[in-house]
């Protein structure tokens, strides 16, 4: 069991909240800052989204690290409403994409027009030039149209004939899929599906939430009485923050630890890439902002690790038929990976 007072002892004790002190009391700090940024818009979502916490904490964590969500669950359990409720509290501009098999890439990424009155091609902008994008139903496009999106995942810019358009700061996509219909849908490639930082999935609601979202809807939807709590400027200013978080170097290993022994595990045809370590990197930092520290614990990377890395393992075709699950075999992989700060550790030193 990790030992927290010798944990403390190990970072720089100069950059620990106190005992008893208020994220308030600190506003003129970066990092209380950005876990009040945080907690607006994670406050805000759960006025609408009803108890699913964890699920919105991901995406949270997500939007603060600047990376992408797969969304993956049943129709009917909120997966579009998140991604609004996201954008709405963010004060992000919102875009829908909804993927279909006709679906084009120039539809998503946008196409020149030729003007007759000045006899110039004036370029129209898709979808994809907003600073949170919903991706409904992304499985449904072809392969082509999918790819239309990597280069908006991975470097925030598009390019169409020839010329490289930036995309709006901050950016960042929120994809969907449903798990149980396959008729008419295209599998996501491996390269798209290591460019999401983390899947969360909803999950239907127990009996008191369920009758909780009854009560919500008794007039009008909840979204629509919920505005923004924070300004795209201050969500840029928390990405950065976030960045600046203590991690240190035993962390650092722990991290590549579990992700290198994917690479090692005989069911699985494909195990995680190097943007793996760097997306769990990423996120136990924002995580640590959202629990009020600068530095970052082994239980922030235990915490986040099976979300981050699970849909980027693809089991073996045996593996599959037998059931194999992903996330499994991340909580396994954490199990025999030594945690930094176990004395019984012979590697581990002060």
């Amino acid at each position: 069991m990790l030992d927290i007072i010798n944990m403390r002892s190990l970072f720089r004790n100069d950059r620990i909240f106190k005992k008893g002190q208020t994220v308030t009391e600190k506003t003129d700090d970066p990092y209380s800052q950005a876990t009040q940024t945080a907690n607006l818009i994670t406050d805000n979502i759960n006025n609408v989204i009803i108890g699913k916490q964890t699920s919105v904490e991901l995406a949270t964590i997500a939007l603060m690290s600047g990376g992408h969500i797969l969304v993956e669950d049943v129709p009917g359990v909120g997966k579009t409403v998140l991604a609004r409720s996201l954008a709405i509290s963010s004060g992000c501009t919102f875009k829908r994409i909804q993927f279909t098999p006709d679906l084009l890439p120039t539809d998503v990424s946008g196409v020149s027009i030729y003007n007759q009155k000045n006899g110039d091609f004036e370029f129209r902008e898709g979808p994809i030039v907003s600073q949170i994008v919903l991706a409904d139903e992304i499985n449904r496009a072809t392969p082509k149209t999918q790819s239309a999106m990597l280069e908006a995942m991975e470097e925030n810019q598009v390019t169409m004939e020839g010329i490289t358009r930036k995309l709006p700061n901050p950016f960042m996509v929120i994809a969907t899929q449903n798990p149980i219909e396959y008729e008419g849908t295209f599998p996501l490639p491996e390269a798209q599906l290591d460019r999401f930082l983390l899947k969360v999935t909803l999950g239907y609601p127990n009996e008191m939430d369920e009758i909780a979202i009854l009560s919500n809807q008794s007039s009008t939807h909840p979204i629509d009485s919920i505005s923004s709590v924070v300004t795209p400027e201050m969500v840029t200013d928390m990405q950065e923050t976030v960045k600046s978080v203590y991690v240190d170097e035993l962390i650092k290993k722990y991290i590549v630890n579990i992700v290198s022994q994917t690479r090692n595990v005989l069911e699985l045809s494909l195990g995680s890439s190097p943007r793996g370590s760097i997306s769990l990197y990423r996120a136990s930092q924002a995580l640590a902002i959202v629990r009020e520290r600068d530095y970052v614990l082994p239980d922030d990377v235990k915490h986040l690790a099976p979300s981050i890395l699970a849909h980027r393992l693809i089991p073996s075709p045996s593996a599959r038929m037998n059931g194999m699950e992903p996330e499994q075999v991340i909580l396994d992989l954490m199990k025999s990976t030594p945690i930094p700060g176990e004395k019984s550790q012979s590697w581990f030193r002060r």
